[in-house]
C-alpha cells in the first residue's frame, strides 16, 4: 500500500474533525474520498500532506512516517488544492520553469522537463501568453503540470475540476488517467459524485470523522439497493392486479420491483403483464448512483467550522 492510516484521530476544541479513520490505498491506483461538508476529507489530506499534525494514530506515506519522516513525504508526494496555485503575470513556460528550480533542477533542466510537461498537457500555443489569459481548463491543466515537475508517487488532488465546464473537466479526467496508467497514485477529494464513478479505483465515504462505507463504485451501489423497475398502470385496480402477480412496492399508480438491470428480466415482466391481459401506461429502469450512496451513508447535521476552510 502507498498510503496507510490507521486510527487517525484531530481534534479542535471540542470537536472531533477525525474520529479514528482507517485507510489503505493501493499504488497506480485512484483513491477518491467523499464527504459532506465538515466530514473531515481535508483534514485528512493535509495530516497526509505533513500540513497538520495528527493527535493519534499513524499515517504513512510511501513508506514514510508523516510526524516522524515530513521531509521524505514531501518528496515523494504533490498537492494541488482547490484553487489555482498559478503565477498570473508569468508565462505557462515561466511558471513550470520557476517550479522546477524550485524542486532543484539545473536550468537546462527545468527548462526541458517544463517543455515536456506544457507538451503533455496540451499547453504548447499557449506557453508564452501571460496565465492570467488563460481559461479555467487551461489554468488547471498548468497547476496539474507544475504538481508533475518532481515526478511524485502520491498527487494529492482536493477539488481538482471545480469550476470547469464539461469540456475542461472532461480533459481533466483523461489527464488523471493518463497519470495513473503510468503509475502515480492519486487520492482524491470531489464534490461531483460523476467524477468519482468515474475515476475512482475505491472509494471511502466519511462522515463526522469516521468511515461510514468502502469499496468500489458498483458494491456501494450495491449497498443501498439494487436496480429496479418502476411499472405505471392507468388505474388503481390495475396496480393491484399487478402487484398481486410481480410482487414490489405500490405507490400511487406506480410498482417498483427488484430488477438484475437485464434485457431479459425487463422482457420477461413485459410478457408476463400481456399474458395476463395487464395494460401498463410506462415502464422505466433505475439503477443506484452515487448521489443515492452519498445521501443514504451520510447525514446533514450542522457542522462547526475548522481551521482548514470551507471543505473539510
Amino acid at each position: 500500500m502507498i498510503v496507510e492510516v490507521t486510527g487517525l484521530r484531530k481534534t479542535y476544541g471540542s470537536t472531533a474533525v477525525l474520529a479514528g479513520i482507517d485507510l489503505r490505498v493501493p499504488a497506480g491506483s485512484v483513491f477518491a474520498l467523499l464527504g459532506p461538508n465538515g466530514a473531515g476529507k481535508t483534514t485528512t489530506v493535509r495530516i497526509l500532506t505533513t500540513l497538520t499534525r495528527p493527535d493519534a494514530g499513524t499515517a504513512l506515506v510511501a513508506g514514510h512516517d508523516v510526524v516522524r519522516e515530513p521531509a521524505r513525504v514531501r518528496a515523494a508526494i504533490s498537492l494541488t488544492g482547490q484553487y489555482s496555485a498559478v503565477d498570473d503575470e508569468q508565462t505557462g513556460r515561466e511558471n513550470l520553469v520557476m517550479a522546477a528550480r524550485l524542486m532543484h533542477l539545473g536550468r537546462a533542466r527545468a527548462r526541458h522537463r517544463a517543455d515536456e510537461l506544457l507538451e503533455r498537457f496540451d499547453l504548447v500555443d499557449a506557453m508564452t501568453k501571460r496565465v492570467s489569459t488563460y481559461s479555467g481548463g487551461m489554468r488547471r491543466r498548468l497547476d496539474l503540470a507544475m504538481s508533475l515537475v518532481a515526478n511524485p508517487q502520491v498527487i494529492f488532488l482536493d477539488e481538482p475540476t471545480t469550476g470547469l465546464d464539461p469540456a475542461s473537466r472532461s480533459t481533466m479526467w483523461d489527464a488523471i488517467k493518463e497519470l495513473v496508467r503510468g503509475g502515480t497514485t492519486i487520492v482524491l477529494t470531489t464534490q461531483y459524485l460523476e467524477e468519482a464513478d468515474r475515476l475512482a479505483d475505491r472509494i471511502v465515504v466519511v462522515d463526522h470523522g469516521r468511515v461510514v462505507a468502502a469499496g468500489t463504485a458498483d458494491s456501494l451501489k450495491a449497498q443501498v439497493g439494487g436496480d429496479r423497475l418502476d411499472l405505471t398502470f392507468d388505474t388503481h385496480p390495475t396496480l393491484a392486479r399487478a402487484t398481486n402477480l410481480l410482487g414490489g412496492i405500490p405507490t400511487d399508480q406506480t410498482l417498483s420491483i427488484p430488477s438484475d438491470g437485464t434485457a431479459t428480466h425487463l422482457h420477461h415482466v413485459l410478457n408476463t403483464l400481456h399474458t395476463n391481459n395487464i395494460p401498463i401506461l410506462r415502464v422505466t429502469s433505475h439503477r443506484p448512483t452515487l448521489d443515492d450512496v452519498f445521501m443514504a451513508l451520510t447525514t446533514t447535521t450542522q457542522r462547526t467550522p475548522t481551521p482548514q476552510g470551507t471543505l473539510r
